[in-house]
């Protein structure tokens, strides 16, 4: 419900949007958080969020190391499902900015570092933990030349290694740049949507409106060793002299025992003529946009090529064996009969009850519910509802989306069952299991790997509180809506087949090589649609990029969801003419299959693209999400690819009229 009102809320914004746009010749945009403008001297804090690795994977507590904190205590922020999945902890910090103020400013002095203190901070910097730091929601970047190309990232390190020493450094002194873009609010109508809801500004606003607003923040960290006698003499926002960045390393603040740390950071004001809407687009530079194409071409080719073989095998060949049988009288049939050979001999036997019906009910059903979650969240996504600025946003929607998509999983699943048994006797079990079945994987997996992440002492563990949510969430909304689905499923008649199935079952020849290696062999082609794609998602996912090329994205998923059912019918017509009429389970796992080479590409991008991740418990970690993902792929893929293949089997054998 609570994705619907949001959803609902954003598309009545667009529709203000289109209606003003009639009205008057101003500029709009949906930005997709709410614009704030201040004056100058305004006082705005920054927030920061968990620490990051990229070695690690493990997040961790920005107060959990010895840095200054606010005078009036730590607050944390409130966070929306999503950002408490992901480890998000999101606190107030002292670093102040006084709004067109440059200042250069002193914070703090620790105590005496202890043992332990300074091992963890050493611990910090060797495994390249990033502070991630936010003004007016937008991450600090910072910017790095290497080999003469500059690269960007957000967050700073926690500190440095000597490279000629064993020594270590802490990042004490931040130099900030703060992008700012003066807006007079004349003639500009703007429509915000974002975590502070919907809101216009109109022309009796305006004015109230003017100021400046926030359209970058970069930073410059380094490290500065500083006398801490004369430091600790001063209290919070006492001005300091200005230093140049970097500096000599005798000159940089060692990290050790009973060793004092002085904070402090300078602050500069730019005016940029990046306008507001903009700010995002330095963060999400859309790089490799050639590959992108490249892989969706890949991808029509390998549908192409897979369409001419279903063009040959509907037209050519079953148009013609159907043709050539209804052209001849019913002597001329009978004894066409007695001489079939290929598909046609299997029509009895052709929808015999396959083994563990039950099982492949409730796959289907659960398939079915992840597929709508993926297609309905990337549609949004690509039409711009699911902004940056909005942390966390798309893993709650994804959620949310899977919990009312129920109702259609417990549907499905109890139709599939009904048209195989004949009868809908049992639809409850069906539906308990269809609630039950992922999300009962996704709890054990992560319930494994958050014993793990409690051991860690790490921020990416869940609460017991978030827990308990959670199955409250399953079980008041996705289990009922299911069981609606499953009971709605009952009131519409099965599906009947086109021709009856004999009492004894057909003998199945023997083949040259096992079955089940051209089931896996068919889930080379829709991975290779999808591997392309999937490396910048894993990129974005374990190294901290930022992904929003989700039109790309929906490109490649709709042409995934068409080289899935045309690999399952050709692998279904090809088990067909064998004779070899269990075909339920083949047409699954032909296009299902596919996660296993996801699975198996993950392990890939472990060895040689994550080779900086560090330790077994991120290893572990690693995998045990890949897998998750695995799973959640073979059953969205393997139910687009038995649903075609259904749907194909059944008009195939209704073209067919044999007594």
């Amino acid at each position: 419900m609570t994705l619907y009102l949001t959803s609902m809320r954003k598309l009545s914004s667009a529709l203000v949007c289109w209606i003003f746009l009639f009205q008057a010749c101003s500029g709009f945009y949906l930005p997709g958080s709410y614009l704030h403008t201040y004056s100058t001297r305004n006082e705005i804090y920054a927030k920061v969020n968990s620490l990051t690795s990229i070695e690690t994977e493990l997040p961790f507590s920005y107060y959990s190391l010895p840095y200054c904190e606010p005078i009036d205590n730590i607050k944390k922020s409130v966070e929306n499902l999503g950002e408490l999945l992901m480890g998000d902890q999101i606190f107030n910090s002292p670093y102040r900015f006084r709004m067109n103020l440059n200042e250069s400013l002193y914070l703090c002095t620790t105590h005496p570092l202890s043992k332990l203190q300074a091992e963890i901070l050493k611990q910090r910097t060797r495994d390249l933990y990033q502070v991630n730091m936010m003004l007016d929601n937008l991450p600090a970047m910072r910017y790095t030349i290497q080999n003469g190309v500059k690269f960007q990232w957000t967050g700073y390190p926690v500190g440095y290694t000597s490279p000629n020493s064993n020594d270590v450094y802490v990042i004490n002194h931040l130099k900030f740049r703060v992008l700012i873009h003066e807006y007079e609010g004349a003639g500009v109508q703007i429509i915000g949507t974002g975590e502070e809801g919907l809101s216009v500004i109109s022309e009796a606003d305006n004015k109230k409106a003017s100021g400046y607003e926030i359209v970058g923040f970069e930073v410059t960290p380094c490290s500065i060793k500083r006398d801490p006698e004369k430091m600790s003499k001063l209290t919070m926002y006492d001005e300091v002299d200005p230093v140049s960045c970097p500096q000599e390393v005798e000159n940089s603040q060692i990290i050790r025992e009973k060793e004092q740390i002085s904070f402090t950071y300078e602050v500069e004001f730019i005016k940029s003529d990046t306008r507001w809407p903009s700010r995002w687009d330095a963060y999400l530079k859309m790089e490799g946009a050639r590959v992108h194409w490249f892989s969706i071409l890949n991808s029509l080719m390998v549908i192409f090529f897979l369409a001419g073989i279903v063009f040959v095998i509907f037209l050519r060949t079953v148009r013609r064996d159907l043709t050539r049988y209804e052209e001849l009288d019913k002597e001329a049939q009978a004894q066409m009969n007695e001489e079939l050979s290929g598909w046609k001999l299997v029509v009895g036997d052709v929808f015999r009850e396959p083994s563990h019906p039950k099982l492949l009910s409730v796959m289907i059903g659960d398939g079915v519910q992840i597929t709508g979650m993926a297609v309905v969240t990337i549609v949004f996504a690509a039409l711009g509802f699911m902004s940056p600025a909005s942390r966390g946003m798309l893993l709650t929607g994804m959620i949310m989306l899977y919990l009312v998509l129920g109702i259609v999983a417990g549907y499905v699943g109890v139709r599939l069952w009904g048209t195989i048994k004949g009868s809908y006797v049992g639809w409850r079990s069906v539906s308990w299991l269809t609630a039950c079945f992922y999300p009962g994987i996704a709890f054990v997996i992560l319930t494994v790997l958050n014993f793990i992440l409690w051991g860690s002492k790490s921020t990416g563990a869940l609460p017991i509180s978030l827990y308990f949510r959670l199955i409250a969430l399953w079980f008041c909304i996705s289990v009922p809506l299911t069981l609606l689905g499953g009971f709605l499923g009952t009131k519409s008649a099965p599906v009947s087949f086109p021709v009856r199935t004999n009492q004894i079952p057909r003998e199945i020849p023997a083949r040259k090589y096992p079955s089940w290696l051209l089931v896996l062999g068919a889930g080379t082609l829709p991975f290779g649609t999808l591997f392309i794609e999937l490396f910048f998602i894993l990129s974005s996912i374990w190294l901290g990029r930022f992904y929003y090329v989700f039109g790309f994205l929906l490109i490649v998923l709709l042409l995934l969801v068409v080289v899935c059912a045309e690999v399952s019918v050709v692998l279904t017509y090809m088990n067909l003419c064998v004779e070899d009429w269990m075909w339920w389970w083949k047409a699954f796992y032909a296009s299902g299959s596919v996660a296993a080479y996801v699975f198996l590409y993950s392990i890939n991008y472990l060895v040689f693209d994550l080779q900086s991740l560090s330790g077994p418990v991120s290893a572990v970690l690693y995998l045990g999400y890949s897998l998750l993902m695995s799973i959640a792929v073979m059953l969205s893929t393997g139910t687009i690819g038995f649903l075609t293949s259904m749907y194909f089997v059944h008009y195939l054998f209704s073209s067919v009229k044999i007594d």
